[in-house]
């Protein structure tokens, strides 16, 4: 501006000025999440609940992952080849992927995840996952062999289960048993902060590998416990997303016309466990009548507001290797008859336990309840927060248990029969080592799990899964309930951002307009 007089020069200034004053200034793409529930650990590792895994999505990922349909997708892996006998698995990684702290994501680093995650001695709670795993051998930097201990035909279902990710071994090095607290991983955002008792934040990490991802400049995932404050959130604008969505306020944000309501289908199965070593439940006419004496269809209604369906099996049907059967129809005359049958012509006196205490366990307890006193049940119920039911259920033996009937529910995030059946059917699987609450035991359905993990054939593992469920529904050892569909809510300008049959986030491709 040499020439220019002071007085010139401070009007050009002013209108430089006003003209970006008055130009478009892009808004960054900051989304709110508002969940239901605290987080326990960023250590997807080292986490039961799904919630946990989720937001952990943000920074990490796994060598394999699902589709919105619970498809089996590669991830972090290019390939895969298993050897003729089962035992080897040999996996090509994508090349070029960097974790957030710069350092290369290569066969090195899986053998560390691995390695760690297969190790009883770091007493992580996803140990039974990997647990088959007898060594993990770098091949070249882009390839990583792994052999199992036995043929396990639902491996790459158990790399894909959310618990599975990557994790920098330069992270893992410097913080030891506090990663949980410092994660570092390949995915599309870059963690910021955790406040353990308000949110977790996330950035957009720029060196993504995928090109133009993420969208999004941030993510706060806030845990918001009360009902109502959560749905007020999204109808504020202070949310963009939120799930769950209380069954009763979904009518409610429906006809708000800036918010989208969906209802997604899902692998989340709700049942009431019998113990079956305990009587009356050694009775098998007593199981089939607590089966007839529920109506799953007015549950559905009463309790969840429509949003699931009756329990068509042992698993949901989206689950791979289900079997479908037609549901325990609702007949109490049909229940009051096979009671007198087994020697209880006036009923009997049990209790009914819940693994949740929120509104909608309240809800199934109360009808469940009523339904039962109607064939001369009588349930005394208790609902239970997760420390009671750490120590009252998961935690003690057959020998031990004062469980009876418990009502829960499971979502199996492998996709696969395995997962799906094994921690809940196995004898193996008694409390405390995983969560058969029904203390169920069928040496056939033992066999038949374990034979098809040794099979890579699919129509034989068809054929075993089936012959298990058909043992399962006729001795009916659960009170088979319903499959949840998953209810959540956003606004109408975030695209991209649903929630999946296993209770997760898919969020990858989530993008918010004006």
């Amino acid at each position: 501006m040499r020439g220019m007089t002071r007085q010139r020069r401070w009007l050009v200034a002013a209108w430089v000025a006003a003209a970006m004053a008055a130009s478009p200034v892009w808004a960054a793409k900051d989304v709110v999440v508002a969940v239901g529930s605290t987080f326990t650990s960023l250590d997807p590792y080292d986490a039961n609940d799904s919630l946990s895994q989720t937001v952990a999505k943000s920074f990490y990922q796994g060598l394999f992952g699902f589709d919105k349909d619970m498809k089996l997708v590669n991830v972090l892996a290019d390939r895969y080849e298993v050897s003729p006998d089962g035992l080897t698995y040999t996996i090509t990684l994508h090349p070029g992927v960097k974790f957030h702290d710069g350092s290369a994501f290569n066969a090195a680093a899986v053998k560390v995840n691995l390695d760690r995650a297969s190790n009883p001695d770091n007493r992580l709670k996803r140990y039974n996952l990997f647990k088959m795993i007898d060594k993990t051998e770098v091949v070249d930097d882009q390839t990583v062999k792994i052999t199992l201990k036995a043929p396990f035909s639902a491996f790459i279902n158990n790399l894909a289960h959310p618990a599975a990710v990557m994790i920098s071994p330069a992270a893992l090095k410097q913080y030891g048993k506090e990663i949980g607290f410092h994660p570092v991983g390949t995915g599309p955002y870059r963690f910021v902060s955790w406040n353990q008792t308000d949110f977790v934040k996330v950035e957009k990490f720029n060196g993504y590998w995928k090109a133009g991802l993420p969208k999004l400049d941030s993510i706060t995932w806030r845990p918001v416990v009360d009902n109502n404050t959560r749905a007020a959130m999204l109808q504020t604008g202070e949310a963009q997303f939120a799930y769950p969505i209380p069954f009763e306020q979904a009518k409610v944000l429906e006809k708000n016309d800036k918010l989208s309501l969906v209802a997604s289908p899902s692998i989340l199965h709700r049942y009431i466990s019998m113990n079956v070593t305990q009587k009356p439940f050694d009775n098998l006419k007593v199981r089939q009548a607590l089966n007839y004496a529920i109506n799953k269809e007015a549950l559905i209604k009463v309790a969840f507001s429509g949003y699931g369906t009756p329990a068509e099996g042992p698993l949901p049907t989206s689950i791979d290797y289900s079997v479908k059967f037609n549901p325990w129809p609702y007949d109490p005359a049909k229940a009051r008859e096979l009671l007198k049958e087994a020697g209880y012509p006036n009923g009997f006196t049990t209790t009914l336990w819940s693994s949740h205490n929120h509104s909608t366990a309240q809800k199934v307890l109360q009808f469940t309840q009523q339904q039962l006193a109607q064939v001369g049940v009588k349930a005394q119920v208790t609902a239970m927060d997760a420390g009671q039911r750490a120590a009252e259920v998961e935690g003690k033996g057959v020998k031990e248990t004062g469980v009876r009937l418990f009502y829960t529910g499971w979502s199996a995030s492998t996709g696969e029969a395995d997962w799906a059946l094994s921690p809940l059917f196995a004898t193996a699987s008694w409390p405390p080592a995983q969560f058969n609450t029904a203390f169920y035991s069928n040496p056939q359905v033992d066999a038949d799990l374990a034979n098809a993990l040794k099979t890579t054939d699919r129509a034989e593992k068809q054929k075993l899964y089936q012959d298990a469920q058909e043992k399962i529904w006729a001795d009916a050892p659960w009170i088979f309930l319903a499959t949840e569909r998953l209810v959540s809510a956003n606004s109408k300008k975030l695209t991209g951002f649903y929630v999946m049959p296993d209770t997760l986030f898919s969020f990858e491709d989530a993008d918010l307009t004006e």
